[in-house]
């Protein structure tokens, strides 16, 4: 009975996900109806004891990083840069590889800084131009837009600033940079074996054309006018460059803890720097990001930057939410009764690698959230994780790139937001495009056991 009530709670919140209601209201709900259950003398101390702890301390050390990156990614919008950058990569690549062309431009701009749900807005008028000019369905274009952005430059490539590699890094006391070679590997084999994926697609569509009567057509893209594609670029490689010197300078300043009075005699605030110091990395590199963008288009952002970071900071504020109920759920179902079976369960896969990507993809499908199912996951069985890698040698920055690619896994299952909001805004349906989302969505979950298979057969981090 205990175990049915964990998976109960588990099955309603994915339930309720699935229909659009929010999270931030039916996490808390189906976290304390599974106590109800349990022990109902236990709601109320559960509920501000445990729940809303968790919550709350997800949001101390993640909000910021939310907030800043949806800034930056509105800035880099408002500048013109992301027309840019999209424009100058067509060109480059040419519009007759519309697939890789949107590819790649979705990936510079995710490995940027610049959020996923922002991508989405920023490219789609230009692949709806490209794929109707290369007479590629327009069916196609949500897995293409998936593959750029929700894959490797989300949570494989070492250095992104996005939060399925962030959040590891407090777990495992490591960096946004850890297992370079394995998450580089992992992400070019995603990359790859989509675009080989895609192509198959669109070779299989014959003489279907773009199509017609299709919905939020967008308005064609105008070419001119458009700021220098070497600094529109310019901001997001500051990101990534500075995020990896504050990373390597931050905890050689400030040593492995921080001791501040501002006042003689006050009892000192101390910080444990070795656990925070890759998310004040990111954050002082978005910061900075933010700053280059005003530098070079001071005129055009601030002309419409108190409307426009109204709407990034109110999304800012609900992805967090979103992520920090779920996070307190997954600590209240973690203390049930019923989670022992299924953290038994897991125990008896008896590789710790393994063990972590299927736990991790497994709770980021049903919740329909990569950051939510690895916080869920990493709150409940980090411990776990750690204490079996140190048996058998394995290094913490392994554990960080496993968890991290696992979550981007099976995330994308059809309640997924960030899918739900890739189909509104190119006016598709799942029975439309999600099978060609879910196809990269299997690659993307194959690639986390490539890269472990890597791993353990030639040592390389």
């Amino acid at each position: 009975m205990s175990f049915l009530i964990c998976l109960g709670a588990l099955a309603f919140l994915m339930f309720v996900a699935y229909r659009g209601y929010s999270v931030i209201l039916f996490a808390p709900v189906a976290a304390l109806g599974a106590v109800l259950l349990t022990d109902p003398s236990a709601v109320p101390p559960i509920f501000t004891g445990l729940f809303m702890d968790k919550m709350v301390g997800f949001v101390k050390l993640y909000f910021p990083v939310f907030l800043l990156g949806a800034v930056f990614g509105k800035v880099i919008e408002l500048s013109g840069f992301s027309k840019a950058i999209v424009s100058a990569v067509i060109k480059l690549v040419g519009r007759e590889r519309a697939m890789m062309s949107i590819v790649l431009v979705c990936a510079l701009l995710t490995y940027g800084g610049v959020s996923l749900f922002v991508v989405v807005f920023a490219v789609y008028p230009f692949a709806a131009e490209m794929f109707r000019q290369g007479g590629i369905p327009k069916r196609l274009i949500p897995g293409t837009i998936a593959l750029g952005a929700f894959t490797a430059t989300m949570d494989s490539l070492p250095g992104t600033p996005q939060i399925q590699n962030i959040i590891p890094t407090t777990f495992f006391k490591t960096d946004t940079w850890a297992a370079p070679i394995l998450g580089t590997l992992g992400g070019l084999f995603i990359i790859a074996m989509g675009l080989l994926y895609l192509e198959w697609r669109r070779r299989a569509a014959g003489d279907e054309g773009y199509g017609e009567g299709h919905t939020n057509e967008p308005e064609p893209v105008a070419d001119t006018n458009l700021p220098n594609a070497a600094i529109a670029v310019l901001p997001l490689v500051m990101v990534g460059v500075l995020n990896k010197v504050f990373t390597l300078l931050i905890p050689s300043f400030y040593g492995a803890t921080s001791n501040v009075a501002l006042t003689a005699g006050a009892k000192p605030l101390t910080t444990q720097v070795s656990s925070i110091a890759a998310i004040w990395a990111v954050e002082g590199a978005l910061l900075a990001g933010i700053l280059t963008v005003l530098a070079f288009a001071w005129k055009p952002v601030t002309a419409k930057f108190a409307e426009g970071t109204k709407a990034a900071i109110g999304g800012s504020l609900l992805a967090s939410m979103n992520t920090a109920s779920e996070y307190g759920f997954g600590a209240v179902i973690a203390a049930l009764p019923g989670f022992l079976v299924i953290a038994d369960g897991l125990k008896a896969i008896p590789n710790p690698l393994v063990n972590e990507a299927i736990s991790v993809t497994a709770l980021a499908g049903i919740t329909g959230s990569a950051s939510g199912g690895m916080s869920i996951a990493l709150a409940a069985m980090a411990d776990q994780f750690v204490a079996a890698a140190n048996a058998t040698g394995i290094p913490m920055e392994v554990l960080h790139r496993v968890a991290s690619m696992a979550s981007g896994g099976m995330d994308t299952l059809p309640h997924n937001g960030a899918v739900i909001t890739l189909l509104a805004v190119t006016g598709l349906t799942h029975r439309q495009s999600y099978g060609d989302i879910f196809a990269i969505t299997c690659i993307k979950t194959m690639a986390v056991f490539v890269v472990i298979a890597l791993y353990y057969l030639t040592g390389i981090v």
